[in-house]
């Protein structure tokens, strides 16, 4: 038997996380298991050992996989194998990503593997809180440069207090619940979602994830140690001449500079550093020959002449590069019902970045299946966000959904869900279609999001902006924090904070941090200046619509509902769904039952009140208790020689015996009914055993007086 080496975290409530190496995996540069309770995770880390010619970023590839035989299921479909990554395991890819890529060393261009696989698993533990803490073991324990170690922690707003790695079900009683990404000095990556919290709120439960997180690291810290990989492997993965970067600078940081604080739009502020470049090398490289041009070299330096020229003239000018002041938001425009074909639509254009969103408003048979590994359930509300290439004006095919479409989609998705009404009866889809992007489209999303739900009628409980948020830092601790970012100030600044919430709080946040040092302050201080900035994007959206219209647009469904006890879904649905498929064919309606309890809620939908009336009076009529005493208009299903049957309700006939059709003496029913009449009858008496109904229609008429002798 292999003795693995071990490290335990005490959690301090009475459960701990273990840390294992050397048993599984060994191949790998670096392998170790996570394990709390019933949850593990496996985490390797495998890196080339060297660069592919002419890389010059870090091909990180991280895969999160959870298998379904970690929590003995079979997976769904015909091949009964797992398959392409669900949105699920996406979004955990990201999480983990988003913390491990800024502290590889900048020259360092090995294609890297991160791979975490949840091999066991339960339903009360949150595997992806420990993802990023496996990954970054898996690091710790392999000979890979990484500034690191970093460890992820969620922590949620139970009842009043924050708990660190909360199980599933506290989850779900929470109103805040955040995961954290951070080295031991400083906060990396924050993302979670929120019920209207306040900005201090916020930073106390990022405080609080920070002191699990520090624990955590120290631990992957003794580990190394233990296995005695302190020092990391050796490389060389760059051409460096430090004359060419100083000449470059020389020669075009002035020009560069005067652009940047120029104003100008995306597109010609960009053809106009390019030109710049191509000027350089015509005037230095004009006699050379074709091969002997440094391109990448000077592509390299130039791009760090324009991002030195950027934040300094951000920091010393307060300059932006559309020439906005740091807190300025750029013009907003809106519009409403653009599209007639929706249940909903809504345009938020926002400078340089448009979102084109739709609703449509469905039944239950429209709600989403989720069968993921730990969560099998439906989803009924749904929101996809699309970023076609020709919204950045790239010439190039769409090839499926992204994984940064899924991340920022989930993100807008987070925003609104809360707002939602409680108990509605429809399924909602939100498509948002990126129609131009120079930065935060996400939070456009979040706009145009809020303003077609309210087209389409659906009682939102608050509208909910979003922001992006920036940050331009220097080695001298001056900073400047950004509101509204641009494409460019994302890529070349040190901060993307996003923010979405109601004029009461914060309902939603995404945070990627790409310096070491950033303080509470300058966090509190991004966040204080988000909040100002999201009330003046309300206040533009409100001006074009400031609430939900009274009323669904005329051609969208109409549901209602209703609540039938449970021991009566099977009279409504029928015998092999016979009766229900005949209300649903007659009516031209939609029927759904789910149960809830002991009530069963029914769902009747249609494109006109007339077709949802006819079917709720027949399931009103299944459902009824006949009541004797009663009148009921009944139809004549059947004539037998001593009476006729009536069905007085959907589904329940009773006896009409011929002494009860008149107050005369009859010889034959058929001289006073026929089968498929309509009539008047009352309920006299209900077997208490048998449950037969007895029914009268002499008791509805007038008694002959009687003749006097």
């Amino acid at each position: 038997m292999i003795t693995p080496i071990e490290k335990k975290i005490d959690l301090g409530d009475g459960r701990s996380i273990t840390i294992e190496t050397g048993k599984l995996a060994k191949q790998a540069d670096g392998a170790v298991v996570v394990k709390m309770n019933n949850t593990y995770l496996l985490a390797t880390v495998v890196s080339a050992k060297d660069a592919m010619p002419g890389t010059d970023f870090m091909p990180l590839s991280v895969e999160y996989k959870e298998k379904f035989s970690a929590i003995g299921r079979f997976p769904g479909g015909f091949m009964k194998r797992e398959a392409r990554p669900s949105d699920n395991e996406i979004l955990v890819c990201r999480l983990v990503d988003r913390a491990l890529r800024p502290l590889f060393p900048e020259d360092y261009h090995a294609e890297t593997f991160v791979t975490i696989h949840l091999i066991s698993g339960d339903k009360e533990d949150m595997p992806d809180a420990l993802a990023g803490l496996a990954a970054s073991a898996a690091l710790a324990v392999s000979d890979v440069p990484f500034n690191g170690p970093i460890s992820e922690v969620r922590v949620a707003r139970v009842k009043g207090e924050l708990v660190v790695n909360p199980t599933r079900i506290q989850i779900e009683e929470a109103d805040m619940e955040l995961v954290v990404g951070a080295t031991i000095e400083n906060i990396l990556m924050v993302e979670g979602e929120m019920e209207e919290v306040s900005e201090q709120e916020m930073l106390e439960a990022m405080k609080v994830a920070h002191e699990a997180i520090k624990v955590q690291c120290k631990a992957q810290i003794e580990l190394m140690e233990e296995v005695g990989k302190t020092e990391k492997r050796s490389y060389n993965h760059e051409e460096n001449d430090a004359e060419l970067k100083e000449h470059i600078k020389a020669a075009t940081y002035d020009k560069v500079y005067e652009v940047a604080k120029a104003g100008l739009p995306k597109h010609e502020r960009a053809d106009k550093f390019a030109a710049i470049k191509e000027e350089y090398i015509a005037d230095n490289y004009a006699d050379a020959e074709e091969g002997e041009v440094p391109l990448a070299l000077i592509g390299k330096y130039y791009h760090d002449v324009e991002k030195e020229a950027v934040r300094r003239c951000v920091l010393d000018e307060r300059v932006r590069l559309d020439g906005r002041k740091t807190d300025e938001i750029r013009p907003i425009w809106s519009e409403v019902d653009y599209l007639p074909g929706p249940h909903g639509s809504a345009i938020f254009t926002r400078g340089e970045t448009q979102s084109l969103s739709t609703v449509t408003l469905g039944t239950k048979l429209d709600e989403k299946i989720v069968d993921d590994v730990l969560n099998k359930t439906v989803e009924r509300f749904l929101l996809h966000y699309n970023f076609p290439p020709f919204s950045t004006g790239d010439a190039r095919a769409s090839r499926g959904t992204s994984r940064r479409e899924i991340g920022h989609g989930n993100l807008a998705f987070r925003a609104l869900k809360n707002m939602l009404p409680d108990n509605y009866p429809y399924t909602i889809r939100i498509m948002s279609d990126i129609l131009e992007s120079n930065g935060s489209s996400s939070m456009a999303t979040v706009c145009a999001g809020t303003l077609a739900l309210m087209d389409a009628g659906v009682p939102i409980k608050k509208p909910v902006t979003g922001i992006a948020m920036g940050l331009i830092t220097d080695e001298n601790k001056n900073f400047a924090v950004l509101s509204d970012i641009l494409g460019d100030e994302d890529h070349l600044g040190d901060m993307d904070f996003k923010v979405t919430g109601t004029r009461d709080g914060i309902t939603a946040t995404q945070m990627d941090i790409k310096v070491d040092g950033l303080s509470y302050e300058v966090l509190e201080k991004a966040l204080l200046q988000a909040r100002e900035g999201r009330l003046h994007i309300m206040d533009k959206i409100m001006e074009t619509m400031d609430e939900p219209r009274e009323d669904l647009k005329p051609h969208a469904p109409r549901i209602e509902t209703i609540n039938i006890p449970k021991d009566m879904i099977g009279a409504v649905i029928g015998p092999g769904g016979k009766i229900i498929q005949e209300i649903q064919a007659t009516t031209e309606s939609t029927i759904t039952i789910e149960e809830d309890g002991d009530i069963g809620k029914v769902s009747v939908s249609a494109d006109n009140a007339a077709a949802i009336n006819a079917a709720m009076a027949k399931i009103k009529g299944i459902v009824a208790v006949p009541e004797v005493g009663e009148v009921y208009k009944g139809k004549i299903k059947s004539i037998v020689p001593f009476g006729a049957f009536v069905e007085i309700l959907p589904g329940k006939e009773g006896l009409l015996h011929i002494s009860e059709i008149e107050w005369k003496r009859l010889e034959k029913v058929e001289d006073v009914l026929k089968e498929g009449e309509e009539v008047e009858v009352k309920l006299i008496e209900v077997d208490q055993r048998s449950g037969k109904l007895k029914l009268s229609r002499k008791a509805l008429l007038p008694r002959p007086e009687r003749k006097s002798n």
